[in-house]
């Protein structure tokens, strides 16, 4: 009797098996070569045709309880994870006795859920049951992959129960349970403990320093974190991992020139594959964006001969914030057009919806809603409720705001209501309207920033109608409660160092310099007609103008600009990033000096990028 195995291009010719009056037919009487060679014959499978036909004549030609043959099965699931069919991994390991688990296969097992986004879970779910049956302890192969699926779930709890049996089994000391303890507390926000690992760890790897760079910059340490990679380079060289934590930094502290470091040294020192290639393309894609650099996000973009969803996610939302808005839904269109088909996710729509908010487009807002719904079957998250009600309430239209809030799914966050109380103050909605709105706002208590922005709000709309001393009863309450308005602070990076300024700020070692060129300034933009808005001075019933316009003169921006101007060669652009939203007289005067100085100015403030050149915006006057 001959047997064929399909494993190309090798067909098997297997004698069938003697009977022996010791006991039942045995397959062969050389068991041990013949185990050998199922084993290197796993080595040339390439598919899970081929492993299960291999499947099939270990069934038919050798014995389950063998030791050998146990190993080969686990070998059979440890390929069928491989070939990602978990499916048929659990088929396998649930056909073997469950006295012959062993912690490889049940390592194998986890270790394939952990790697399979919908089967996280179940990772955990099999840690207990291996815990629970007894048989198999757990091993330093095993705490990597479980930690894994608890980072992936954020699943902190489970996380440091997992963290007292790595103690309780004596692996404190593993560099690889360790790495996975960092990630999971990195991506827990539990800065704190991953720093401890890290710091306690007596010896590191690669992963270690990586992982733990990442946890710095998941909690918005960019500096720490940009502090940790110089210091990780005394030890050992970077790879695409490294680099892309780097580039989220850089992104984070709106560092172009460092960013452009990374790019250039990951074009001098860093060889990928595809994959990786890939990843780290769409982080220069976002760091480029998210520090003012559009054209060259685009250029990264361009290049590149492999596309992913977040690529395509990457560019449209730098298109969106930046203001090109038509370019934006555009590069949407490309993506699931029938050249490129692909599909998008909810992350995307957050993105297209913010293109239209940026530029008031209502009805094509409420079109891509309607159809992430109706044609993609996302269903709405609280971030894209909150794009579509901040599109409908700046754009005036209140009621119908407030209607999709109060039929939302979900109870509303303090963004929604902060941005109803912001539209409401802009549009001249009634005071009683905006008094309810900012109650919602301040019951909500996320942050002290929510309360802070309440207050200030409430305080202008009061101010709008000339109820001054209700604007004093509102400062009153926010000095008795502690809570103190936010300042505004713009940043400028000058030969790659960052310069910082508050409003009023006098602590920069060229304040004289700064403050007579914005005395040059203001007399050159009067000259051409400049009018301050004192409506946006602080708000206080004063007849004093003098007072109001040298206020607005100190804006934290206007500093900035200033100190660009000065130390800046003539004509190179000025990126600014301010923390609060730029008012109208700052945007009025930026669009002034851009034309005046004949100098591109780009800001980037809480909410998106402002270019101004030749006395216009890209925003065009609508933010």
């Amino acid at each position: 009797m001959s047997t064929g195995l399909l494993l190309h291009p090798l067909t098997l010719h297997v004698p069938p098996p003697t009977s022996t009056s010791n006991g039942p037919p045995q397959p062969f009487s050389t068991a041990g070569n013949h185990h050998r060679h199922i084993l290197s014959l796993s080595e040339t499978c390439t598919s899970m045709s081929q492993l299960k036909q291999l499947h099939a004549f270990t069934l038919r030609t050798t014995f389950p309880d063998e030791t050998a043959t146990l190993f080969l099965y686990g070998r059979i699931l440890q390929l069928s994870s491989f070939f990602f069919d978990v499916s048929y991994a659990f088929r396998v390991f649930d056909s073997i006795h469950q006295e012959s688990h062993s912690s490889f296969m049940w390592n194998t097992l986890i270790r394939a859920c952990a790697h399979d986004v919908s089967r996280k879970e179940e990772a955990l779910l099999l840690y207990r049951k291996m815990l629970g049956r007894g048989k198999s302890a757990p091993d330093k192969h095993t705490f990597p992959f479980v930690l894994k699926a608890c980072a992936y779930i954020f699943g902190l709890s489970e996380g440091k129960q997992v963290h007292c049996h790595v103690v309780k089994h004596g692996l404190s000391g593993d560099v690889y349970v360790n790495n996975g303890l960092i990630h999971l507390y990195g991506s827990c926000g539990c800065l704190d403990l991953a720093q401890k690992v890290f710091n306690d760890m007596p010896e590191r790897s690669l992963v270690s320093w990586n992982s733990m760079v990442d946890a710095l910059v998941r909690a918005g340490e960019y500096d720490s974190a940009l502090e940790l990679f110089r210091q990780m380079q005394r030890s050992f060289e970077p790879d695409g991992y490294t680099m892309q934590s780097v580039l989220s930094a850089c992104a984070g502290l709106g560092s172009l020139s460092l960013g452009t470091w990374a790019h250039a040294f990951l074009l001098r020192r860093c060889d990928f594959d595809v994959a990786m290639d890939v990843l780290i393309k769409n982080s220069l894609i976002e760091m480029y964006c998210k520090c003012g650099s559009l054209k060259m996000g685009e250029q990264v973009f361009k290049g590149m001969r492999k596309r992913d969803l977040a690529s395509w996610n990457a560019m449209i939302l730098g298109l969106a914030t930046h203001g090109r808005a038509d370019e934006a839904l555009g590069c949407f269109d490309r993506m699931v057009g029938k050249e490129e088909n692909v599909k998008p996710n909810s992350v995307t729509f957050v993105a297209v919806l913010t293109a239209c908010n940026h530029r008031g487009m209502v009805k094509k807002g409420r079109q891509y809603f309607d159809m992430m719904v109706r044609d993609y079957a996302i269903k709405p998250a609280l971030e894209h409720y909150g794009c579509i009600i901040d599109l409908a309430a700046r754009a005036g239209y209140i009621t119908e705001a407030i209607d999709m809030v109060t039929s939302m799914p979900m109870k509303p966050d303090a963004v929604i209501w902060r941005s109803l109380l912001d539209a409401c103050c802009k549009k001249g909605a009634s005071v009683q309207l905006s008094e309810e709105i900012a109650t919602r706002l301040i019951e909500t208590r996320e942050d002290n920033q929510s309360s802070s922005g309440a207050y200030v709000l409430l305080s202008r709309v009061y101010a709008s109608a000339s109820r001054w001393n209700d604007v004093g009863i509102v400062r009153k309450l926010m000095t008795e409660h502690g809570i103190r308005k936010e300042p505004g602070c713009s940043s400028i990076e000058i030969n790659g160092i960052s310069h910082e300024f508050f409003a009023g700020d006098t602590s920069h070692p060229q304040t004289k310099q700064i403050y007579e060129h914005l005395k040059v300034i203001d007399d050159k933009l009067r000259s051409v007609g400049y009018l301050p808005d004192c409506s946006q001075a602080p708000l206080v019933d004063s007849n004093n103008d003098g007072s109001k316009e040298y206020s607005l003169r100190l804006h934290s921006e206007r500093l900035a600009i200033a100190f660009g101007l000065i130390s800046l060669p003539p004509r190179t652009p000025i990126r600014v990033f301010k923390n609060l939203r730029v008012c109208s007289d700052c945007h009025e005067v930026t669009k002034l000096i851009s034309k005046v100085f004949n100098t591109e100015i780009i800001v980037r403030d809480r909410v998106r990028f402002h270019h101004f050149k030749d006395g216009s915006c890209s925003c065009s006057d609508y933010w």
